[in-house]
C-alpha cells in the first residue's frame, strides 16, 4: 500500500478506476500528467504540444505522424467536468499573435486531445482506424512537494522548515521571518492576529526564496504561493513555530494547538483531496525542469533543486502497466524528465544539459525503474524561441544563439526593449555534471570555488517567443520546437502502435 493512503483512500482509489476503465471500453485513454516547478514551461509545453498535433507540425521522431499514421487530432470536452479547462486558445493567440509567454500554471487545468490513427500492426488495421483520448492533466509542481507532508505531523514540519530557513543559503531571506517566530512563544494563549503575522512572515519568505535571484525550490506548502479561492481560509494561515522535539504534546487553547489543527486542516481539505481526485489517477508523467534558472542564480538553487525533484518524485506511484492494475491500483508507468528552454543554448550543450538533469534525479529515475516504470531524460524546448549561428569574436569562431530577449532583460550593462534581436555566446556547461555536485565541507554543502567561478560566465536572458512563418496560402506555420517530438513518442507514442 502507497504510504500517502490508507485502506480506505486504496478503496476510493480503485471505485475511481473501476468507473474510468468502464468509460474506455469504447475509446481507450491516457491520461498524462504536466507538472514542474514554478516558470518551467507547463503551459507552453501543453499549448506547444496540442497545436503541434491539431496543425500537423514537423514531429520527425514521433512515429505515429512520421509515418502518416496519424491522421487527425481534435480537441474535444473534457470528462472531469469539476476541473477548470486549460485555456488553449487564449495561450495560443499569446504564443502567437502577441508574442509573449502565457500566464504560469496556478491551479489544475484538464484539456482532452482525441487523435485519430491507423495501426502500425496488419492485424489492427484490418479491425478499422484507432482512436486515443488524451487527458492533459495540468497542475503546479509546488502542489507536489505538499504531499510528502501527508506523511508528516506539525512537530515534524516545523522542525524540518526551521531547520531550513536558518540555513546558510537561506538565513538572510529568512530573518524577518525567524524574528516573528522568535517572539512567538508556542505556549502563549491561541489568538488570530497572531496567527495571521506568523503565516504572513512565513509566506513572504517563501516568496523571497522563489524570486529569481535566489530560485529556490524546496518551498512547501505549496498552496501559500498560489492559494487561489482558499486565501485567508485559517487552512492556509499557519507557519512552524520552535519547541523541542521531546515537548509532548501541544496543551488546547495553545497557539501551538491552533497551527496544529490548521495544518492537519490543509493537509485534509487542501493536499488530500488533490491526491485523490488528480494525481493518483495519472498514467503518464512529464516533469519539466528548469535546470538553466537554478544555474543562473548559483550553487544553493541547484543544490536546493536536487532536494526539490527528490521529494517531488517519492511522492509519485511509479509501476509496470497491466490490463489487471489499470483498474484497481493505477500506477505512472512512464515518467519523463525534461530540462525546458534548451534553445537558450547551443545545440552543442544539450547533452550536458540531459546529463545534468540526470545526474539531479538519479536515485528517483532508479526507484522508479525498479518499481517497473519506464524513464528517459532529455533536453527540450516546447517553443524555439531562438536560432542557432556561429560569431567572431577576437578571431575565435564561437556558437551562438539569435533571438529577441524580453523587455527589461539585461546583459553586460545593456538593457533590451523586445525589439531588438541579438546574438549571444551564453557559455558552457561543464563537461562532466558531477562537478556540480562535488562537495566542499568548507562551504556548508556549497560548489567548489572553480565552479563557482564557471557558474558567473554563464548568461541565460529570456527571449521572446519566435515570430512565425506563414505559407503562400497565408496559413500560420505550427509552433517551432526542440524535441517535443521525442517527448510525445516516449510519453503517447506506443498507445499509437
Amino acid at each position: 500500500m502507497n504510504p500517502l493512503t490508507t485502506l480506505t483512500e486504496e478503496t476510493r482509489l480503485s471505485l475511481a478506476n473501476l468507473a474510468d476503465a468502464a468509460t474506455d471500453l469504447a475509446v481507450p485513454s491516457v491520461r498524462l500528467g504536466v507538472t514542474g516547478l514554478a516558470r518551467s514551461g507547463k503551459t507552453v509545453f501543453l499549448t506547444a504540444l496540442v497545436h503541434n498535433l491539431v496543425h500537423g507540425g514537423r514531429l520527425p521522431v514521433f512515429s505515429a505522424a512520421a509515418g502518416h499514421r496519424m491522421t487527425g487530432a481534435r480537441l474535444q470536452p473534457q470528462p472531469d467536468d469539476a476541473v477548470p479547462r486549460f485555456d488553449y486558445e487564449a495561450h495560443v493567440r499569446a504564443l502567437v499573435s502577441e508574442r509573449v509567454w502565457p500566464e504560469s500554471t496556478r491551479q489544475v487545468a484538464e484539456l482532452r486531445l482525441t487523435i485519430d490513427y491507423e495501426s502500425a500492426s496488419y492485424f489492427y488495421r484490418k479491425l478499422g482506424p484507432g482512436r486515443l483520448h488524451v487527458d492533459l492533466i495540468d497542475y503546479p509542481g509546488e502542489w507536489l512537494l505538499d504531499l510528502p507532508l501527508l506523511n508528516k505531523d506539525y512537530a515534524t514540519f516545523s522542525a524540518e522548515a526551521l531547520k531550513r530557513a536558518r540555513a546558510a543559503n537561506r538565513i538572510d531571506i529568512a530573518s524577518p521571518f525567524l524574528e516573528v517566530v522568535g517572539r512567538m512563544s508556542p505556549d502563549t494563549e491561541e489568538n488570530e492576529p497572531a496567527a495571521q503575522e506568523l503565516s504572513a512572515a512565513f509566506k513572504s519568505y517563501l516568496a523571497g526564496c522563489r524570486a529569481d535571484t535566489h530560485a529556490l525550490s524546496m518551498l512547501p506548502p505549496g498552496r501559500f504561493l498560489m492559494p487561489g479561492d482558499l486565501d485567508g481560509s485559517p487552512a492556509l494561515t499557519f507557519a512552524p513555530l520552535d519547541f523541542p522535539a521531546d515537548a509532548g504534546a501541544a496543551r488546547t487553547g495553545t497557539l501551538r494547538s491552533m497551527m496544529e489543527r490548521r495544518y492537519e486542516a490543509y493537509k485534509t481539505h487542501v493536499v488530500r483531496p488533490f491526491f485523490r481526485n488528480h494525481f493518483a489517477r495519472l498514467d503518464r508523467q512529464i516533469v519539466l525542469v528548469d535546470v538553466l534558472n537554478a544555474l543562473n542564480a548559483g550553487p544553493d538553487a541547484v543544490a536546493d533543486l536536487e532536494v526539490a525533484l527528490s521529494e517531488v518524485l517519492g511522492a509519485f506511484r511509479p509501476g509496470k502497466r497491466s490490463w489487471l492494475s489499470s483498474i484497481l491500483t493505477r500506477r505512472i508507468d512512464r515518467i519523463l524528465f525534461a530540462a525546458t528552454k534548451a534553445d537558450h543554448l547551443h545545440s552543442s550543450d544539450h547533452d550536458r544539459l540531459e546529463a545534468i538533469l540526470k545526474r539531479l534525479v538519479a536515485r528517483a529515475e532508479e526507484k522508479a525503474r525498479f518499481k517497473g516504470a519506464k524513464v528517459d531524460v532529455l533536453a527540450m524546448a516546447a517553443v524555439r524561441a531562438t536560432r542557432e549561428a556561429t560569431v567572431k569574436h577576437r578571431g575565435e569562431a564561437l556558437p551562438a544563439i539569435l533571438g529577441t530577449p524580453l523587455p527589461g532583460e539585461r546583459l553586460n550593462g545593456d538593457t533590451y526593449d523586445g525589439k531588438t534581436e541579438i546574438a549571444m555566446f551564453p557559455g558552457d556547461l561543464p563537461q562532466d555534471p558531477e562537478s556540480l555536485f562535488d562537495k566542499d565541507e568548507s562551504l556548508h554543502e556549497g560548489l567548489r570555488p572553480s565552479l563557482q567561478t564557471a557558474q558567473a560566465d554563464l548568461q541565460f536572458l529570456r527571449f521572446r517567443p519566435p515570430e512565425l512563418d506563414t505559407t503562400a496560402e497565408g496559413l500560420t506555420l505550427s509552433l517551432p520546437h526542440i524535441r517535443l517530438d521525442r517527448a510525445l513518442e516516449f510519453l503517447i507514442g506506443d498507445r499509437l502502435a
